[in-house]
């Protein structure tokens, strides 16, 4: 079995699972989506809530809010903890109060020229340390993920005054501790060339796949198709639309290449 990772950035990660049985390969999928811990809201205590959103629903939104914490440097809390240590528990406040505008133009009917903060967003939650918290962590190392995920929409009189307590879970329990919004695979497509494809046909062949998998070379004088990557196939079938090319290509997959 190899690992080989082809792309990894703060939001994304894709990798060749290479040498597996499928089964192998789910197995990772389904641990991924269920058996990996993460961080989400468990706790909301609503001090004030005068939106249009009730406070049930409210809670439910915001523990679906992804953080950027970093379970392995928690605990888990115990069932019968209700107010946390500073070992298992991350403390966060949201407090907006909307109001109107006064420097908007008489003429706007745009809400966000006439009211202030009208949208609550995931940039309004605020990191509340417990205890030396301050000092282990920065202020970019905990939070929600994105701070454009919006929570809630309010007009003037309404406001919210909510403390928040994120616990370390896994998505077996709830499907909030997922740690991915999604994972899959598909087996690496295999495009093999049964013949030499010249000239105009070349061309029209490399039209047939997904930019970068038919590649064109100069060969006396002519443009010659040639595979270039595979991977990157959708497995379309438009090939098989013109019955002088149809049979130029076979399009297999891999057995145990699978891309995650």
């Amino acid at each position: 079995m190899m690992i080989k990772i082809i792309k990894h950035n703060d939001l994304e990660m894709e990798f060749d699972m290479i040498g597996v049985h499928e089964a192998i390969a789910n197995a990772f999928r389904r641990l991924l989506l269920s058996e990996v811990p993460s961080m989400a809201i468990e706790k909301v205590f609503i001090y004030n809530n005068t939106s249009i959103i009730q406070d049930e629903v409210l809670a439910h939104r915001l523990g679906l809010i992804p953080l950027k914490a970093d379970p392995r440097r928690f605990e888990y809390r115990q069932k019968d903890d209700e107010d946390g240590t500073e070992q298992d528990t991350l403390e966060f406040e949201l407090k907006v109060k909307c109001t109107w505008n006064t420097n908007a133009h008489k003429d706007t009917t745009n809400p966000d020229d006439l009211y202030r903060n009208n949208n609550v967003y995931s940039k309004h939650i605020k990191w509340l340390p417990i205890g030396d918290q301050g000092s282990i962590y920065k202020q970019s190392d905990v939070g929600p993920v994105l701070d454009d995920i919006l929570i809630n929409k309010m007009r003037p009189g309404h406001e919210l005054d909510i403390k928040l307590h994120a616990i370390k879970g896994i998505a077996k329990d709830h499907a909030k501790f997922s740690p991915v919004c999604t994972a899959f695979y598909r087996l690496l497509p295999e495009v093999t060339l049964t013949r030499k494809v010249e000239g105009e046909q070349a061309e029209r062949l490399q039209t047939c796949f997904s930019p970068g998998v038919i590649g064109l070379e100069e060969k006396h004088g002519k443009k010659r198709a040639k595979v270039l990557d595979a991977r990157y196939d959708t497995c379309s079938r438009n090939v098989y639309r013109y019955d002088d090319l149809r049979d130029s290509v076979k399009m297999t997959r891999v057995k145990d290449h699978f891309i995650c």
